[in-house]
């Protein structure tokens, strides 16, 4: 499966924001819109249209600071017309080739609904390690990139 990760640029803006989730999945993600107007703000948001072919198939979004060895995705959806056909699972690993191509990072977080069973089996899937809930009530989870990969 071809997938890649592009920034999210004004020619794909309109095309992230009009991406759908299923009614049962509303309340496990932010707004896309929501995520983009914070992502304008955040200087350490890294917004990501992912693709495939020239179609956009989700969104994420991650921080990774400079000046601190973990990196953070806190946004990552599929449209509901493309779950379930592997593009979450070539998206996340995608995601963290950027991530440890950036040199600084040991270790990326995830935050999850508990009860959002498709992400926790993605993540899990992905080497994931559920550490407990924050203090807003959702899963983090944590994956140590392996050494020859930063």
């Amino acid at each position: 499966m071809l997938v890649h990760l592009t920034p999210v640029t004004e020619a794909v803006h309109a095309l992230v924001t009009a991406l759908e989730l299923a009614p049962d999945q509303l309340s496990f993600v932010a707004d896309n819109s929501d995520s983009l107007e914070e992502a304008v703000v955040d200087k350490d948001a890294r917004p990501r249209a992912i693709m495939t072919d020239d179609r956009v198939v989700g969104f994420l979004m991650y921080e990774a600071p400079e000046d601190d060895d973990e990196a953070r995705i806190y946004r990552f959806m599929i449209d509901r017309k493309y779950q379930g056909k592997g593009y979450g699972k070539a998206a996340l690993r995608k995601v963290l080739e950027e991530i440890s191509a950036l040199g600084h990072i040991r270790h990326v977080s995830i935050c999850y609904a508990p009860e959002n069973e498709g992400a926790r089996h993605l993540y899990h899937a992905a080497g994931f390690i559920e550490e407990g809930l924050d203090e807003d009530g959702e899963m983090i989870a944590d994956l140590v990139l392996p050494a020859n990969e930063r």
